[in-house]
């Protein structure tokens, strides 16, 4: 008999499909009554098919007793409820490396995009504006850049920024021996360091509000912060604080604390690119990303190792 999945967030459009091959499917999100469909199938329910951002809720996993596994597409678990999850003994596997490259990619974008000021230069030529506030945009070739958490994406995203012969450091628990980078034992002296400090870590408790104003005044009234890991890792009131006060340059945001909640003070800005987390949203990441959460469900129903699991 076919296992029973549940898809409880966006998926790619290349999943539902290849899902309805090996088993049976029930869309939580497209349900017309998605509580009765809970009380119908609930019980029946073996797998899970969600995204890094919806997740699971603790009501949804109450509901799902015969639960074995979660595949995620994305690489964030601080919506999968993985403590609770691991206790109870079911599997969760995510979908990393194949986002790296876009990942990397927005965040010397987001670089170029608040150095350069070209969204703002893109507003004022709309609005017949042409150079009209604009002053002078900064240069990003040579540059120091700081990256906190030199991880799978931050090792990309320093490799582009070589590209651009730039000074780079990192800061995270552990120094990394096997690359080039200056390491720095604390955020603090890593902002201090930095023209543009990139944050690529983890959400979750151990990384909340660990840019805080510290580190802020550590990166000066010449730093840019770029984000593209998880809006928690940021204090936003301390961040618009300091935006305003002119005690940093500028940001590129690509997440945010409470999304899609931004905060008013951020739309404001022109020295602010904001985008709504869309730093993997290509086709051909998102198509990977899903054929990752079909492969790990068919592993585990097939009792296979999962292809990307988290430990």
């Amino acid at each position: 008999m076919k296992a029973e999945i549940l898809i409880a967030g966006r998926m790619p459009p290349n999943v539902i499909e290849q899902l309805e091959e090996d088993f049976i499917v029930h869309d939580w999100n497209g349900a017309a009554d998605p509580q009765a469909l809970l009380a119908a199938v609930g019980p029946r329910i073996r797998g899970v098919a969600t995204n890094a951002v919806q997740g699971v809720t603790p009501e949804l996993l109450d509901a799902l007793p015969n639960l074995e596994i979660i595949a995620s597409s994305g690489i964030g678990t601080d919506a999968l409820q993985l403590e609770r999850v691991r206790a109870a003994g079911i599997k969760v596997a995510v979908t990393p490396d194949v986002l790296n490259d876009d990942v990397a990619d927005m965040a010397i974008a987001l670089m170029l995009a608040v150095a350069r000021k070209i969204c703002q230069g893109d507003r004022n030529v709309r609005a017949g504006r042409w150079l009209e506030g604009m002053g002078l945009g900064y240069r990003v070739s040579g540059k120091r850049l700081g990256i906190l958490g030199l991880g799978r994406i931050g090792r990309v995203i320093a490799r582009r920024a070589e590209a651009f012969d730039m000074e780079i450091g990192y800061h995270q628990r552990h120094r990394n021996l096997d690359v080039p980078y200056t390491y720095f034992d604390s955020l603090v002296e890593l902002a201090r360091f930095s023209d543009f400090l990139v944050v690529v870590v983890p959400g979750g408790p151990a990384t909340e509000k660990m840019v805080n104003r510290e580190v802020l005044e550590a990166l000066g009234p010449e730093g840019i912060l770029i984000n593209v890991g998880r809006g928690s890792t940021v204090d936003e009131q301390a961040l618009v604080a300091a935006l305003q006060e002119g005690r940093i340059r500028g940001a590129g945001l690509d997440v945010f604390a409470n999304e899609p909640h931004v905060p008013p003070e951020l739309l404001a800005m022109d020295q602010v690119v904001l985008a709504p987390h869309y730093a993997s949203a290509t086709i051909e990441t998102r198509l990977a990303m899903g054929q990752l959460v079909v492969d790990n469900l068919r592993a585990h129903f097939s009792g296979k190792p999962l292809l990307t699991p988290v430990e």
